[in-house]
């Protein structure tokens, strides 16, 4: 990412555009995955819901975001609940997360698949990643307009393999497309290190 799109988003967040105040939904409805206690990242947070959502569940949570913007309003949302959030202007292309640092890691409506290696590398032993954006197949134009930043079908799956699988939602263009989930693909998985072999 570069300074305009620092620029960009923060524009966007000063006209009140893509603030949302509540988390995305595979992190509000499987919340009862989530650990007792550790450690989170909001990875490329916005104005932060999935963040206050997670340190209200007891994890001591980062948020990141390039928008110096969102992280101005995620910090005053913190301050009026009394949750204490670690958050930093970041560009999480250039700066991605070290390797086995969070418990659990959330990247919601953000896709930049040369992140993906070390956004998995970020989850220590047992960690969780909870992923939804949005997919090419769709029902509506709701979402970025550019294609490369959607999925295509069950690209997730690959983006994310090595995982433990826990979860996976697709629905594109099934059925009654006035029903279910459309738009996005959710995922849950899990960093699972299998201990050495021993002959």
């Amino acid at each position: 990412m570069s300074t305009s799109d620092a620029e960009k988003w923060n524009a966007r967040y000063r006209e009140g555009s893509h603030l949302r105040a509540e988390p995305v939904r595979v992190l509000k409805e499987y919340s009862h995955l989530l650990p007792a206690s550790g450690t989170a990242l909001d990875l490329a947070c916005g104005t932060g819901a999935n963040a206050l959502f997670l340190a209200q569940h007891g994890l001591e949570t980062w948020a990141w975001d390039i928008s110096r913007e969102a992280i101005e309003r995620l910090q005053r949302s913190a301050a009026r609940l009394d949750f204490k959030l670690h958050t930093e202007v970041r560009d999480v292309v250039r700066q991605p997360p070290d390797a086995d640092a969070f418990d659990v890691v959330v990247v919601s409506h953000f896709l930049d698949r040369d992140l993906m290696p070390p956004v998995l590398r970020s989850l220590r032993q047992n960690g969780l990643l909870y992923y939804q954006t949005f997919t090419k197949e769709r029902v509506d134009d709701s979402g970025p307009g550019n294609e490369a930043y959607r999925l295509g079908k069950n690209e997730l799956l690959d983006l994310c393999r090595g995982l433990h699988i826990v979860l996976y939602h697709e629905e594109g263009r099934l059925g009654d497309i006035r029903r279910g989930f459309r738009n996005e693909a959710m995922l849950i998985a899990q960093r699972l290190i299998l201990p050495a072999k021993r002959w």
